[in-house]
């Protein structure tokens, strides 16, 4: 084998890799969207197939004398051929610490866990999942010990969903949050609470629908190249490359908020990962680069586009147009303040930004204790709901509203949730960087994204997986990373929603 051969099989073992991707992601959009209940053995059945032909592509011995080969001439290759082999060897030597038929099962489990979730949050029955919890966190744990046998096991899943995080980083940066959060909730408090009446009500699912499409290409998504559909618990896909997203939502006729802002924040991962340079298609450079940038942009553009002064003046004419008789009472200023309204609340998906980060500060605590063996799966309903009352003040009814509501445990997503804080902090030092050369205000204004598109595709989205995580942010702020911009950006919001 000559260079030039390796190159070129680089590429083909990438496209390959890509098609085997495709298919086992397609299989799990259906099952969480269209594909009827009784299916799931159907798909867990053609998982296991497919997962064992990737784990042979991926460990077997022409693939790895490959990526040892190019990895020995490294210094041949260009900045993004370095970074595709590291990227490759890193997720091979990962499956190499895993025996196959452990690996082969867990997929198919997979399919089952995520089946029993939602059966059981259908039915508040958090005794029903129990068992699949219990099995799902002993597998994330074990996986863990094979991969880094020397590493605390959350540690391990933390770095993976944001390489350099861990506990004690996450412990300092939520006590950072905590020690000006905290006093900003009771402030707002204090104060005359705002109404959320004008989006409450009873609203039509078709134009909520209507209003869907209308934000995607509000916010500048390709409906030739992303899809919606509905689901549980909203989530974004990619379908073997950035040149095929889907985003998900859930219509609730009491509440026309909900989908509204699960289809920006969806939009904003789609946004993401479609932003990818063409030519990073059908490689592990394709999309995003992490949780914690991926979560930057879904957030961003959710809470901090989204539930902007500007925006809610500029789409409020559109809700009036499509819900005449229930926005009819109202004006632009209440739909803001509606939006932006401060009240500790059950579900994290319809949290306000204020206090969102204490749901996720929730998770991450109890996981760690799961991690650490000091809180047994059978005790987490009683725990959380301990939790949500000495964080949040809240009384929590049922399984289904407490510690079943998200769908992360159920795919063995754990250490996944602190991404959502950490993101929205990254977002809110974005928009203090893109305010140096964009007027995001006046965009935001005439509903306008496309300077604020262009502003995230040349710093953030082109790179796709090609950059890390710390060169993104040292490249794009050219200082730390700063929560203080968040916390600036949330003590500014709470001042002029409620008067501070």
């Amino acid at each position: 084998m000559n260079l030039e051969q390796a190159r070129k099989e680089l590429i083909s073992l990438q496209e390959r890799m890509s098609a085997y991707n495709h298919a086992m992601s397609l299989l799990s959009y259906d099952g969480e969207t269209t594909a009827p209940r009784g299916t799931a053995q159907n798909r867990g059945h053609s998982m296991g197939i497919l997962s064992e032909i990737m784990y042979k592509l991926s460990t077997g011995k022409e693939t790895v004398e490959l990526l040892e080969y190019l990895d020995e001439n490294k210094d041949a290759l260009d900045a993004r051929e370095k970074r595709m082999v590291y990227l490759l060897l890193k997720d091979i030597r990962f499956m190499q610490k895993i025996p196959m038929d452990e690996y082969v099962a867990y997929q198919k489990f997979v399919v089952d866990c995520q089946e029993a979730w939602y059966k059981a949050k259908q039915a508040s029955d958090f005794a029903a999942y129990q068992p699949f919890l219990e099995k799902m966190l002993d597998y994330t744990v074990r996986f863990a010990r094979y991969a880094a046998p020397d590493k605390d096991p959350y540690d391990y899943w933390l770095n993976e969903y944001e390489p350099g995080l861990s506990k004690a980083t996450l412990d300092a940066f939520f006590a950072k949050l905590r020690e000006r959060l905290v006093p900003l909730i009771q402030k707002c408090a204090a104060r005359p609470q705002v109404s959320d009446a004008c989006i409450k009500g009873d609203f039509a699912e078709d134009k909520q629908e209507e209003l869907a499409y209308w934000l995607m290409d509000v916010i500048g998504l390709d409906r030739d190249h992303v899809g919606l559909s509905t689901t549980e618990h909203p989530f974004t896909t990619s379908l073997g490359s950035h040149l095929d997203e889907r985003i998900t939502t859930h219509y609730y006729a009491e509440d026309v908020s909900y989908s509204m802002f699960s289809v920006i924040h969806e939009g904003g991962h789609a946004l993401y990962d479609t932003g990818s340079d063409e030519d990073l298609a059908y490689t592990v450079l394709d999309g995003g680069v992490s949780m914690g940038i991926h979560e930057s942009q879904s957030r961003f553009y959710e809470n901090i586009l989204g539930r902007s002064k500007g925006f809610a003046k500029f789409a409020f004419p559109k809700l009036r147009q499509l819900f005449p008789e229930e926005m009819k009472p109202y004006t632009w200023q209440d739909f803001y303040k509606a939006i932006n309204r401060v009240q500790p609340s059950l579900i994290r998906t319809e949290a306000d930004e204020v206090t969102y980060s204490l749901h996720v500060m929730i998770r991450f605590e109890l996981e760690k204790r799961l991690f650490a063996g000091e809180l047994k799966v059978a005790d987490l309903p009683k725990e959380w709901n301990r939790m949500y009352k000495e964080y949040l003040g809240i009384d929590v009814p049922d399984d289904k509203h407490g510690v079943l509501q998200d769908s992360h445990w159920s795919f063995g997503a754990f250490g996944y949730f602190p991404s959502y804080a950490l993101g929205s902090a990254y977002g809110a030092q974005f928009l203090a960087k893109m305010k140096e050369t964009v007027d995001v205000d006046a965009a935001l204004d005439q509903g306008d994204f496309s300077a604020i598109n262009a502003w995230n595709r040349e710093h953030i989205w082109r790179f796709g997986s090609s950059l890390t995580p710390a060169e993104i942010l040292e490249n794009t702020f050219g200082a730390p990373f700063d929560p203080a911009y968040y916390l600036d950006y949330l003590e500014a919001k709470c001042k002029d929603v409620y008067g501070l």
